[in-house]
């Protein structure tokens, strides 16, 4: 990651680079497919040999047993009662195969990927010496980015995030056709430490993004993220994450149970959704602050973003019986107004047959505080 924070303006932050010198001029750059993000907050871990992807798919959410060189999905790692552990992008090229993995979950993923091997041929490996570079399809960062990825067995590594639809497999509870993450065409490119620094070398300040700018475009597409929407307490269920990262119909895996009770006869204890906030406050809250419906908590923030279209935004983890309707913010010094967009429905789970409304815009509909007066 070098290269890229010799770039001029590069502001280096706890997990890598934040942005270089204006954040919402990278977030346009960004979701036009022209600028480049360093990943300095994820980790690559090869997982070889032959075995691999029978026994990933034996002890994972996601069906992975017959993916083939080039295709991509992701995974979850759960405990028995069906508890969020771990997550994982994943990329198999025919002979490795790769899980893109939040970098502060990491060498945990490794760890017990090591310890579950038993006698299965298949060896585990955190690649600290690989770069991650992410960017959206279709615009003129692709074809550089592809160029420089790495393709040890001839197939490039890029991981293409599943997000944009349904798995094959998942389920999805957002009551919603229009869903955000059918905008974000977002892909990760696995490169060589020579490589990024090469990249970074011959790269302008246009060319560049940092991590807010790809956080911001992940809360707007409500796409859950380990490091933010995971506690101890987390399902899959609540943040919509069957949609991409469950297969509710493969083999027996560790915490199937509870994902098929909670999916076919019961309902997830809280559930994700989307808040639009008062862009009228200085004040952007921190994750973690409390969510109010009138004097009760109901929630907490687990991720937030000042969007370069919406403003102020965040995800944020309810309680289940939270009321559909505006919520407020306890930030410090300041009550943030919210307007609530359900992601996660309080009836998810035991519903069949879930109609699909149409999203109509993704600003809400109550007036934007910022263009009063």
């Amino acid at each position: 990651m070098a290269g890229f924070s010799d770039i001029p303006g590069a502001v280096i932050g706890e997990n890598g680079i934040d942005h270089f010198g204006d954040a919402f001029r990278e977030q346009r750059r960004l979701a036009a497919g022209s600028a480049v993000v360093p990943l300095g907050d994820r980790t690559v871990i090869e997982v070889a040999g032959p075995e691999r992807l029978g026994w990933l798919d034996s002890i994972t959410s996601q069906s992975v047993g017959r993916l083939t060189p080039g295709e991509s999905t992701e995974l979850l790692v759960l405990d028995p009662q069906g508890r969020v552990e771990h997550a994982a992008g994943v990329v198999d090229d025919g002979s490795s195969t790769w899980l893109i993995a939040d970098a502060d979950d990491a060498e945990a993923l490794a760890t017990w990927l090591t310890r579950m091997k038993f006698r299965t041929q298949a060896t585990v490996e955190v690649r600290t010496d690989l770069t991650l570079l992410g960017f959206v399809d279709g615009g003129a960062a692709a074809d550089r980015v592809l160029a420089a990825a790495s393709a040890p067995a001839d197939v490039p590594l890029v991981w293409v995030d599943p997000w944009q639809r349904v798995s094959a497999g998942g389920h999805q509870y957002a009551e919603i056709a229009d869903h955000p993450g059918a905008e974000l065409a977002w892909r990760v490119a696995i490169v060589t430490e020579e490589a990024a620094d090469a990249f970074a070398a011959t790269a302008s300040s246009d060319e560049v993004a940092g991590l807010l700018a790809a956080e911001a475009l992940r809360i707007a597409a409500w796409r859950p993220r380990w490091s933010a929407e995971v506690d101890e307490r987390s399902l899959p269920h609540e943040s919509d994450w069957i949609r991409t990262a469950v297969h509710l119909n493969k083999g027996c895996y560790r915490g199937q149970e509870t994902v098929a009770k909670v999916h076919n006869l019961g309902h997830p204890p809280r559930r994700l959704a989307a808040l639009h906030l008062d862009g009228s406050e200085a004040v952007l809250p921190a994750v973690g602050d409390p969510v109010l419906s009138g004097d009760d908590e109901v929630g907490h923030i687990t991720s937030v973003a000042r969007h370069h279209e919406d403003g102020p935004i965040a995800l944020a983890i309810l309680s289940r019986r939270t009321p559909v309707g505006d919520l407020v913010v306890r930030a410090e010094g300041a009550d943030i107004a919210a307007t609530q967009q359900v992601i996660v429905p309080a009836d998810a789970g035991a519903t069949a047959d879930i109609p699909r409304l149409t999203r109509l815009s993704r600003r809400p509909s109550a007036p934007d505080p910022r263009r009063a007066g």
